[in-house]
């Protein structure tokens, strides 16, 4: 969670995006970015379905940041927002006990 939160962190610095209002949003993908993580060997986006989640982490289009953040700042998980999302709120910043509390009770 810790690396994750991180990135996170980092990447919204380095793209001059910010996190979406309500910070349950950015807190649930980082968890399930952090649980990929563990699990796959890869920060698979844990907001699409996948039938093979090996594949896809192999594949590594969808590993956060996925192709299409990097090339056209899109983020489907709404983690990562631009100044012109409706949703798109002033945090630059999330801490790993926000994101524990943030996620407590959700699987």
């Amino acid at each position: 969670m810790k690396a994750m939160t991180a990135f996170s962190n980092t990447y919204i610095k380095n793209t001059n995006t910010k996190y979406c209002t309500d910070l349950s949003i950015p807190a649930v993908v980082i968890k399930g970015l952090a649980e990929h993580k563990v699990t796959l060997g890869a920060p698979l986006c844990p907001c699409r379905y996948y039938d093979d989640k090996e594949r896809e982490a192999k594949d590594g289009y969808w590993n956060c940041p996925c192709v299409p953040m990097r090339e056209r700042q899109e983020c489907h998980c709404m983690l990562f927002l631009t100044e012109d999302n409706a949703f798109v709120g002033d945090k630059t910043q999330i801490s790993v006990d926000e994101v524990n509390q943030l996620t407590a009770g959700t699987e």
